[in-house]
C-alpha cells in the first residue's frame, strides 16, 4: 500500500484499532468480570430507581422504592417499573464514551470533559425514560411494552447520536468550541 494511502487512511486506522481496543475492554472487563459479578449493574439500577422516584414525589405523585427489591418502583404502592440491567445506561455509557475516544480528531482534555457532560445527559435523559415510563404504566398500561422497547429506545438513542454529530461536527475540531461555527468566507473586491 502506498504511503500516501495509508497516510490519507490514518484517520480511519486510528479510529478502527481505538474501537476494536475498546470493544475488546468492554468484552473481557464488563461481559466476563463486571456483569457476571452484577455489583455494578446493581448499584445503577437502584442508583436510577431512587433518583427517578425521588423526582416522582417532586412532582406530586407517590413513588417509592422497596428495600426488598431496590430496582423497583411502586406508585401508589402498586410495582410500576423494574429496571434491569440493560435498562442501566451502562451499555450507553460505554457506547456514547467509546465514540468519543476512538475519534480520530480532538484533545484528551477537550474529549474526557466532553464524556463526563454526555454521560451525566445520557444519566439524565434514562432517568426521564424511567419515570415516562412509570407514568405510563400508571396512565396506560396496555403501551408500556410498545414504548419501552420502540418509543423510548428511539429517543435515547437519538438523544446519543446527536451528542455525537455536536462532538464530531463542532467540538472535536480545534479552534471550535460550542456555538461557535467556521467563520464565513469574506468577499474580497479587488
Amino acid at each position: 500500500m502506498p504511503a500516501s494511502s495509508i497516510s490519507a487512511n490514518r484517520p480511519l486506522l486510528y479510529f478502527t484499532v481505538v474501537a476494536v481496543s475498546l470493544y475488546l475492554l468492554w468484552f473481557f472487563g464488563y461481559e466476563k468480570y463486571l456483569e457476571p459479578d452484577g455489583r455494578l449493574d446493581a448499584f445503577l439500577t437502584h442508583n436510577i430507581a431512587s433518583a427517578s422516584a425521588m423526582i416522582l414525589r417532586w412532582l406530586g405523585f407517590a413513588a417509592t422504592v422497596p428495600s426488598t427489591q431496590p430496582n423497583m418502583i411502586l406508585l401508589a404502592n402498586v410495582p410500576t417499573v423494574v429496571i434491569g440491567p440493560y435498562c442501566d445506561g451502562m451499555v450507553l455509557y460505554a457506547l456514547f464514551s467509546g465514540f468519543i475516544l476512538a475519534f480520530p480528531s480532538g484533545t484528551a482534555g477537550r474529549k474526557l470533559w466532553f464524556i463526563v457532560l454526555g454521560n451525566i445527559l445520557i444519566y439524565a435523559v434514562n432517568i426521564g425514560r424511567i419515570i415516562a415510563l412509570c407514568l405510563n404504566h400508571h396512565y396506560s398500561h396496555k403501551t408500556v411494552e410498545f414504548n419501552h422497547h420502540y418509543t423510548f429506545a428511539v429517543i435515547e438513542y437519538s438523544f446519543i447520536f446527536l451528542l455525537w454529530i455536536w462532538w464530531s461536527s463542532r467540538l472535536a475540531l480545534p479552534g471550535r468550541s460550542a456555538g461557535h461555527s467556521a467563520p464565513a468566507a469574506q468577499q474580497v473586491y479587488g
